[in-house]
């Protein structure tokens, strides 16, 4: 009557199943549990994107702020003329988008570039 016994039962236990999984990544843990060392993490980042928010706030400040000191300086360029429009006006009302839009880019283009450098910190194993 082998009808009659009950099918053999499968123990599960929960200690083997955590076993099995991968390891802990420390470094995801300090940051999600905002450990001194997460926050260690977190700002270098913000000391990062500040540092290259600055550097190219200069770049904008000496670049167009130097276009009026030329023309106090030497006056004679402000009088050349741009078909038919004074050169300071070219200069700082048209000239000054395109480096405005590139400046843009290059902030993105680098704080992505820091943001990836700091996910490949948080992604490299620990050794």
């Amino acid at each position: 009557m082998d009808g009659d016994r009950a099918p053999e039962r499968t123990r599960v236990v929960l200690g083997e199943v955590a076993a099995r999984r991968r390891p802990t990544d420390r470094t995801r843990a300090d940051l999600a549990e905002q450990t001194p060392v997460g926050e260690a993490l977190v700002k270098g980042l913000v000391r990062a994107q500040l540092a290259l928010a600055l550097r190219l706030a200069l770049v904008v400040v000496t670049g167009l702020g130097a276009l009026p000191l030329l023309f106090v300086a030497a006056p004679a360029v402000g009088t050349v003329k741009v078909l038919g429009v004074n050169l300071p006006w070219v200069l700082l009302g048209v000239a000054s988008f395109p480096f405005l839009v590139g400046v843009g880019w290059a902030y993105v283009r680098w704080s992505e570039r820091n943001e990836q450098d700091f996910i490949a910190l948080i992604r490299k194993p620990e050794q």
